[in-house]
This record gives structure tokens, sequence and C-alpha cells, in this order.
């Protein structure tokens, strides 16, 4: 199925790229998403006449996903858990955890946005990556310290 991405879609391909992708992809995700159309000539003429107004508002959402990423930098979090020796916690901080540990913080940020690389299963700093747009990702960190008895 041939499409015309009207946003940047990562490991696809950016604002008016014209991609090959299968049938139910399309179909089920990108075009009711409203991030691809179908490519024949009358929607790369309707592309073509909306370029502009679809690479500034990619442009405006590129400019404040930087802003966030940058206040984002500025936060500390921390979270306090029981542990079975001082060290390993029962259980593991979650990436719904942290996406409302954020939330507190006032930055509304949904779960999968939260990129962790490894389960946070042990007291110290962990970091981790928030994805803001499909270009900006902030590195941040998560201090997690075992409950005192």
């Amino acid at each position: 199925m041939q499409l015309i991405l009207l946003e940047r879609v990562e490991g696809l391909g950016n604002v008016g790229s014209e991609v090959t992708v299968r049938a139910g992809y399309g179909r089920n995700f990108l075009i009711p998403q409203g991030k691809a159309i179908i490519a024949n000539e009358g929607n790369r003429n309707l592309f073509e006449r909306r370029r502009a107004v679809l690479e500034a508002k990619h442009h405006t959402e590129l400019e404040a996903a930087q802003a966030e990423a940058g206040k984002l930098s500025g936060v500390e979090l921390s979270v306090v858990r029981s542990t079975s020796d001082g060290e390993h916690l029962y259980g593991s901080v979650t990436t719904n955890e942290i996406a409302e540990l954020l939330t507190e913080a006032g930055h509304a940020t949904a779960r999968r946005n939260i990129l962790l690389d490894e389960q946070i299963k042990t007291a110290g700093e962990h970091s981790f990556r928030v994805r803001l747009h499909p270009d900006v990702t902030a590195e941040m960190t998560i201090k997690v310290e075992a409950q005192s008895a």
C-alpha cells in the first residue's frame, strides 16, 4: 500500500514522504490516526497544496517538544520503596508510577512515552528517557530510596 505521510512517523519517514507499508498497518493505524493518506494523483495534489501548513505544524510541535525537554531536565523525581535487604525492591518501579510522578510535578506525560532500558528493581539512581516527539527525547533520572524501618 502506497501512502503519503502527513506527519513524521518514527521508523517510517518524514512529512511528505511516500512510503510503502503493509495494507493492515496503513488501513488500521496510519490512515485512521490522520498520519497518512493514500498516494494517488488527487491526494498528491492536495498534499502539495497543504505542504507548507503541515511542515509549519511539524516545526511548531518540534519546538514545543524541545522546550518541554528543557523543562524536564530540571525535574528531580524520587520515590521511597520497601526493600528486602536495603537494596532490592519488592516489585519494581513501573512506567505508570513514573508517569504519575511527572504529572504531579506538572508535566503530563503518557505512560507509553516513558522508555526504560531495564526494569527498576533496586534502590539508587536510575536513568530513563521520555519521548516527547519522534525527534526529541529527554534524559531523566529517578532516585529510588529504601524505606527506613
